[in-house]
């Protein structure tokens, strides 16, 4: 497997594409995305377990989308049974791309919060910052956003390297942390198509939150499909190919 270089405007192409799949079968995407939500929040509620799980289990549900996408491209039905897909294949590795993403991330929060100590992370989940309201003292104010700043920084190539780990897994017969390699390479080749994706992807959404948030039952499994159409892009993978994969594993 080898990343492709493409040009920025590509980025536009990806959201087209993932509109494209979702229009082909919009209640069916919008009753997947209500079942995983009951799913992510009867897990979110059980204590300290269920998160843990919710993460663990996130890339499996994501490769059961992209199942469903590979499906629709196939002029295939896409069925509420796509999402528990990625159950029944290669979950083992699924499940550790969850891992090491869920580990990862609590090495960052982790180390942050020795560096700044227990007062200032908290001061990013409650107080003045939690309330909208600007602190009395300005520097109390200004560590705890700074603590977030780096937290984001630092779980920026997390997230890379998470991005097409569940596609590379699913159809690629990948072991998580070759998929997880990839992933990142291929983000990081490719870092203005993903800056001007980010940028569009963050306009629209705003957009999509205006009437009610009525508009985010478009554009979430938009940008879901999205992915599915960037992976084929930034790969080169033929639809067809893929399926040979699949039915050999």
């Amino acid at each position: 497997m080898e990343a492709r270089q493409v040009k920025a405007g590509n980025a536009w192409n990806w959201i087209v594409g993932g509109f494209g799949l979702f229009r082909q079968n919009p209640v069916i995407w919008i009753a997947l995305f209500f079942i995983y939500l009951l799913v992510a929040m009867g897990l979110s509620i059980v204590p300290l377990v269920g998160p843990i799980v919710l993460n663990l289990l996130a890339p499996v549900f994501m490769a059961g989308f992209m199942l469903g996408c590979r499906a629709l491209e196939m002029d295939e039905e896409l069925e509420i049974n796509h999402l528990f897909a990625g159950f029944k294949t290669n979950t083992a590795q699924l499940v550790t791309v969850g891992g090491i993403y869920l580990v990862g991330a609590i090495v960052i929060v982790g180390i942050v919060f020795i560096f700044f100590g227990a007062d200032t992370m908290s001061g990013l989940f409650s107080g003045h910052m939690a309330e909208g309201r600007p602190p009395v003292d300005a520097e109390a104010g200004a560590t705890p956003a700074l603590a977030l700043l780096i937290i984001l920084g630092a779980m920026l190539p997390l997230i890379m390297a998470y991005w097409f780990a569940p596609a590379l897994v699913l159809f690629h017969d990948m072991k998580a942390v070759d998929a997880m390699k990839l992933s990142f390479f291929a983000c990081l080749r490719n870092i203005m198509p993903f800056l001007v994706y980010g940028v569009i992807s963050a306009v629209l959404l705003v957009l999509a939150m205006i009437p009610l948030g009525l508009g985010l039952l478009i554009m979430i499994p938009t940008m879901t499909a999205s992915l599915y159409v960037s992976y084929k892009d930034i790969f080169n993978i033929d639809t067809l190919g893929v399926d040979e994969v699949l039915t050999e594993n």
